[in-house]
């Protein structure tokens, strides 16, 4: 038996494949709760909601609470194959469907649910990347505005740029006070910070976005964060390999990363040179070097020991 389970801010419509029942309940405790207590009844094989921004966190944690089979997949696969499919028209009731569908059919891979911690330091580094961004808008403001007639204008945004400066250093004190909190969190950020070109921000983006880091294979991990090469070839011909897809978040963060480490980290900055004296575009050199240091992350953290190059250039051939 699978279930699909279309995710909206005030309701859930529940799926039922291949028995075709279906029933809505309201998305807050009481609602989930009964959820729960129906699924149960049913022990279904697979349970497939698509993340919706976070409308789905609360449904999710309590069926994985519950222990079972919850899968949270991106929205874009399963619109993928409801289109591979012929089912074009959309509504909860149909995308319930497809989800149950898509369960029984592609079977994705049950993984670790991120802990109520884990989100918490999600939704920080998200904020941090927030105000970031705001800050950078500001400042490109203020370098916009001249002459004595914009004074009102530049004091303005020079306010605004120190409250969001306030608030990015308050935003760094939390991030610090959470993982310094847990110690497993304390000890996976330090080791990962042993590595050349790994800081502070890289590392809990990791351990927010990828809890899966430790846990699979090279090509497994490179796949979720986005990294792995895609082919696009037919007949005879041989398109361009691309990456596609994954956690963007933490893709734009290991890509800055990489930049670091191709410069810094003897063994990205020798296979980056390797990979550009070999006529590859540097900007294809670079994804090639954060697949690599995912490569290296992933099994120190799988074997719980500090940067090497010695056991970092083996990680990269053996794994």
């Amino acid at each position: 038996m699978f279930i699909g389970i279309d995710v909206a801010k005030a309701e859930l419509v529940v799926a039922v494949h291949p028995s075709e029942a279906r029933w809505t309940v309201a998305n807050d405790e009481r609602g989930v709760r009964t959820l729960v207590e129906r699924l149960r009844e049913l022990s279904p094989t697979l349970i497939v909601l698509e993340a919706t921004g976070g409308y789905e966190l609360l449904g999710v944690a309590a069926l994985a609470a519950a222990a079972l089979p919850v899968v949270v997949v991106n929205p874009r696969q399963v619109r993928d194959f409801a289109r591979a499919t012929g089912q074009l028209a959309k509504t909860d009731r149909l995308d319930a469907d497809i989800l149950a569908r898509f369960a029984e059919k592609v079977r994705p891979a049950i993984r670790p649910i991120p802990t109520a911690e884990a989100h918490e330091l999600d939704t920080m580094l998200t904020r941090r990347r927030q105000l970031i961004e705001m800050l950078g808008a500001e400042r490109n403001r203020l370098g916009q505005v001249f002459g004595r007639g914009h004074r009102h204008v530049r004091k303005s945004l020079k306010t605004h740029i120190a409250f969001l400066e306030r608030e990015l250093r308050i935003t760094d004190s939390d991030l610090d006070d959470a993982v310094r909190a847990s110690p497993v969190w304390r000890e996976q950020e330090d080791l990962m910070q042993t590595v050349p070109g790994v800081g502070k921000v890289l590392a809990r983006t990791l351990l927010a976005d990828l809890p899966e880091l430790g846990r699979l294979s090279r090509r497994e991990i490179a796949k979720l964060a986005g990294v792995a090469p895609l082919s696009r070839d037919s007949g005879t011909l041989r398109g361009r390999r691309f990456v596609q897809g994954g956690r963007g978040p933490l893709r734009g963060v290991l890509y800055m990363g990489a930049l670091v480490a191709a410069r810094h980290n003897p063994v990205i900055k020798a296979f980056y040179r390797r990979l550009v004296a070999a006529g590859k575009p540097k900007k294809l050199a670079l994804v090639a070097c954060m697949r690599k240091l995912l490569t290296i992350l992933n099994v120190m953290v799988r074997n719980g020991t500090p940067w090497a190059p010695q056991i970092a250039a083996e990680a990269l051939v053996t794994t």
